[in-house]
């Protein structure tokens, strides 16, 4: 029987996984798929800021079993691309798992600098489980003894991640506070946002100043050309000398590609992602191929692809498709995405709706917020309703166009 086996359960895994299944169907072929990832559970990873977590996973069976493609919950934790095997983790022991056709989907994961306290004393929404920790640490606040900092929060790294996390922890903490029966006054609220760069999102273009504005209105701090020196349970010591106060650090700054990808023999980025060709193919590796944060592609020909859902989904179809056209000697789709765009949530201040590799503002407040809306709730879910012939149509090698600003 032929093989192919899918590492990894987030956008770019479940979606290759689909995507393989699809292709199958349509040509009357049977490979057995399989998907293993760490748990059961597929994350949408691009929420964790929100505080409400409760619709942020998927259970994998949901969307796998109607379609015919098993799950192995295990942790993939070694690649042999000579003997076309991977070694899983699982609660049983290891095992391993042959392939035929390989696609290497396992994602990125935060990685923190070797400074004095930064594991032990930070949060982060990298992952569901940490952004649920978070959410719990917030809510654990007004118990606290009172202190400096009690309600200061400092997010480190003004990215995407950092700006969506720091424009809701204004009013989190103010919610905190009230549970707790205590007035402004007494537990003063601050969020600062920092970044070591010389403003506040500097690199997302025409969407900055539109960023620096709702931070403004929101009251978040914005402290830029500073880094962090050390942290420890009581706050933030920078490297300029000086000290914050802070009961709430969170760290949204250094991603890395899955550390799987050193088990090939590959191209590697400065982000540890591997060089695929456009049909999604790891190159100089027979078998393999990548899709999502682990894979280095330009995207349209020029612009490489950047570790989002947005480039992750369709990586992920196009790998699936193109895994089963390798497997029967069929020709392969090569992916080339025409468009891009960057929408940011701000939290009571709307959104940004940024397009282009340039980033013109298209919209922002709340006709921003309404389409970031529906790409958050709708777009980027699969069909959840168990039905087979839903689920293979949404997998289909078919690029989706920039969402619609919504009407207000």
């Amino acid at each position: 029987m032929q093989r192919i086996l899918v590492i990894g359960g987030g956008f770019a895994g479940l979606w290759s996984a689909a995507g393989a299944a699809r292709t199958a169907d349509r040509l009357g072929k049977a490979p057995h798929i399989t998907l293993v990832n760490i748990d059961d559970q597929h994350s949408i990873r691009v929420r964790n800021y929100e505080d409400d977590l409760e619709s942020t996973r998927v259970p994998l069976r949901a969307v796998l079993e109607p379609i015919g493609v098993d799950l192995l919950v295990g942790e993939a934790i070694r690649i042999d691309t000579e003997q076309r095997s991977v070694q899983v983790r699982t609660g049983q022991g290891d095992q391993p798992c042959p392939y035929h056709k390989l696609i290497l989907a396992s994602g990125s994961h935060l990685v923190r600098p070797s400074i004095p306290g930064a594991d032990a004393c930070s949060f982060d929404v990298d992952t569901y489980a940490g952004a649920l920790r978070l959410q719990r640490h917030i809510e654990s606040l007004a118990a606290m003894p009172p202190r400096p900092g009690r309600y200061t929060a400092v997010v480190v790294g003004s990215g995407a991640t950092g700006i969506e996390l720091a424009c809701e922890l204004p009013r989190r903490l103010r919610q905190a506070a009230r549970a707790g029966g205590h007035a402004d006054a007494e537990a003063p609220v601050r969020v600062i946002l920092m970044d070591r760069g010389v403003s506040i999102g500097g690199h997302l273009g025409g969407a900055q100043p539109v960023i620096e504005q709702a931070c403004r209105d929101l009251g978040i701090e914005p402290l830029t050309g500073v880094s962090v020196a050390g942290l420890d349970p009581d706050g933030v010591t920078l490297s300029n000398g000086k000290r914050i106060d802070a009961a709430t650090v969170a760290w949204c700054g250094g991603m890395r590609a899955s550390d799987l990808t050193a088990c090939l023999a590959a191209r590697r980025d400065a982000q540890g992602r591997v060089h695929v060709d456009p049909f999604m193919r790891v190159r100089g590796v027979p078998d393999v191929f990548a899709a999502g944060d682990v894979a280095h592609a330009l995207i349209d020909g020029e612009h490489t692809s950047v570790m989002s859902c947005q480039h992750a989904r369709p990586m992920g179809r196009y790998a699936g498709h193109n895994a089963v056209c390798e497997l029967f000697g069929l020709e392969m789709l090569a992916l080339d995405i025409d468009w891009y765009t960057n929408i940011i949530d701000l939290g009571p201040a709307g959104a940004v709706y940024a397009q282009g590799w340039d980033r013109l503002v298209v919209a922002k407040g709340a006709q921003a917020k309404a389409t970031k809306q529906v790409i958050n709730q709708q777009r980027i879910y699969p069909p959840l309703n168990g039905n087979r012939a839903d689920i293979l149509a949404a997998a289909a090698p078919d690029l989706q166009r920039p969402p619609e600003l919504k009407p207000l």
